[in-house]
């Protein structure tokens, strides 16, 4: 599972625009917030939420529903 909380958004958004050529900075950069914490339902749900902001969507939130 990935920690959100330890990718930066904008670091995030430029491996990703680059990563349509040469991915392997968004690999590494993924790879340095990988968690064994897979049961952790917090950190689970608010990943969900991180991951939806950095792609600009903020309009609801996990522990809202």
């Amino acid at each position: 599972m990935i920690n959100w909380n330890l990718v930066d958004k904008d670091d995030y958004l430029s491996a990703m625009q680059r990563s349509v050529v040469k991915d392997v900075e968004i690999k590494a950069l993924l790879k340095d917030a990988l968690t064994d914490e897979i049961y952790d339902r917090i950190l689970f749900m608010k990943g969900i939420d991180v991951s939806f902001y950095y792609e600009g969507y903020s309009k609801f939130y996990t522990e809202d529903l």
